[in-house]
């Protein structure tokens, strides 16, 4: 059993990486170091590590990932939902299954909340909805990013996209707004956490100056006390300098803010 099952068997929010973190390094090093800082997902991109137009690179992400104990939890895709982009979809969620990915990550359109016209809003809804038609065949969940530029930009507007969408199978990410509090942030989690899927962690303040986790432990522990007990991932993302080095320093506070002391792995 790996340890993101045994994570689902026992209840508890499961800790992984996104691959982003780390374009610069293989696949196969991402791994292996998610694997040894005791991290149990993660969601691999469609940018550098698993393309959907190269279905070979995808299969061998899948096989280090098995390789080194991990799972993948969602397939980072850069799908914006806009007309232009319908038809290349079918070939996203033909690669998340090959991944073994349950879940595509999705943007909401191509413009904020704000500024979208009504005309550019309906036009997303539809393209999220018949992106969820097609990856509901796949056997797929999908998930809008929880960020600024998008229809998903601020609490209010996503929940609205999800009850425009009307889909099943989609549900959303969340991540701390840019220059929110951390009473802010966390009482706008609380109004989406019954359809957050994953939250992407890291510590940014002010603007989008990069701190180590640590530096917001109030806020992760208590966003990951929110979520506990739902089937959530809480993925690093972008931690500071980028450096790879520093990966087993970010997962062990994200472990202590979720609660656990230590890791094994079976």
């Amino acid at each position: 059993m790996t340890d993101e099952s045994s994570r689902k068997a026992a209840g508890g929010v499961g800790l992984g990486l996104c691959s982003v973190t780390f374009r610069r390094l293989p696949a196969a090093e991402v791994a292996r170091r998610a694997a040894e800082a005791g991290l149990e997902v993660i969601e691999w991109g469609a940018d550098v590590h698993a393309p959907a137009a190269r279905p070979d690179t995808v299969r061998a992400v899948r096989e280090v990932t098995e390789r080194y104990g991990m799972a993948c939890c969602s397939y980072g895709s850069y799908f914006r939902a806009t007309p232009d982009e319908l038809s290349g979809f079918p070939a996203v969620a033909r690669a998340a299954v090959l991944l073994g990915a349950p879940r595509i990550r999705v943007w909401a359109g191509a413009a904020g909340s704000r500024s979208a016209l009504p005309g550019e809003r309906q036009e997303t809804v539809r393209c999220l909805r018949e992106a969820a038609r097609i990856a509901e065949d796949h056997g797929l969940l999908l998930a809008p990013e929880f960020h600024g530029g998008t229809l998903t930009d601020t609490v209010a507007s996503t929940a609205r996209l999800l009850d425009e969408v009307g889909a099943d199978n989609v549900r959303t990410y969340w991540q701390p707004p840019l220059d929110a509090s951390d009473e802010e942030a966390l009482a706008g989690l609380a109004e989406l956490a019954d359809r957050v899927c994953a939250v992407h962690a890291f510590s940014w303040w002010p603007g989008n100056n990069r701190l180590p986790l640590a530096d917001r432990t109030r806020l992760w522990a208590e966003v990951l006390g929110l979520l506990d007990g739902r089937d959530v991932q809480a993925l690093l993302e972008f931690v500071p300098g980028d450096d790879p080095e520093v990966l087993a320093r970010e997962a062990a506070t994200l472990r202590g803010c979720a609660g656990r002391t230590a890791y094994g792995r079976t």
